[in-house]
């Protein structure tokens, strides 16, 4: 699943170098190809946090401040030059300090009905994380940290979104909160411009958490891929 990623990334036109933040370093010195694409310069390994959040952090801290950063996961079996080149563009184009990729639920549900996803039900469209994340500005560092305090509830809607204020949290329940409300409170809670792109591939909200998940990949892969 790494490799597969590191090539989705490789032949994006939107994408300049790429950093890997993990695997533990013992399972990269048994990965040739992995360890090959190291060596080269083609990829820089640096050592994984304790968290997906703390790894981004570190990384991020790392790189100058003024350079864009696309954050993704090594989980994102199918993950595309083509997707990838469809958010950032289309990321960069709103203007926004941190810009993250959403899918359709019908959309991913109409064609993968048996990929279970985590959903967040808003009033104007209910909404399945893609795992692609523009940090396009210095200020995106702040959604980050932010991000490593609320990171243990990922999978539970609510208390994310109860994060942003009882306000929020309440027009979430009674299925009032819209996608651009939503974005305008985060914005205003961590002191930045937060966006989204809705993408357009239900392939961009698969993710492999499970035997079954991969087992899915599996098959999508063996039919051929066309996003």
């Amino acid at each position: 699943m790494v490799l597969r990623v590191l090539d989705a990334l490789k032949g994006a036109e939107e994408i300049g170098g790429i950093v890997l933040c993990g695997p533990h370093r013992s399972a990269v010195d048994q990965e040739p190809a992995l360890r090959a694409r190291i060596a080269s310069g083609e990829v820089q390994w640096v050592k994984h946090q304790a968290t997906p959040s703390s790894s981004a952090y570190h990384v991020l801290q790392a790189l100058p401040a003024d350079t864009p950063v696309l954050v993704t996961t090594a989980d994102h079996a199918l993950l595309s030059s083509r997707i990838v080149d469809y958010f950032c563009s289309e990321a960069r184009s709103t203007g926004c300090d941190i810009v993250a990729g959403l899918a359709s639920y019908d959309l991913v549900a109409a064609k993968y009905p048996e990929n279970r996803r985590t959903a967040t039900r808003l009033r104007d469209g209910t909404y399945c994380s893609c795992n692609l994340f523009a940090c396009l500005t210095v200020r995106a560092r702040r959604a980050v940290e932010f991000w490593i305090g609320i990171e243990k509830h990922r999978k539970k809607p609510v208390r994310v979104i109860s994060a942003f204020g009882l306000k929020a949290l309440l027009r979430y329940l009674l299925g009032r909160l819209t996608l651009a409300e939503g974005l305008q409170r985060i914005s205003r809670r961590i002191g930045l411009r937060a966006g989204a792109v809705i993408i357009p591939f239900p392939e961009a909200a698969v993710d492999v958490d499970t035997i079954d998940d991969w087992r899915l990949a599996e098959a999508i892969v063996a039919k051929g891929m066309s996003w």
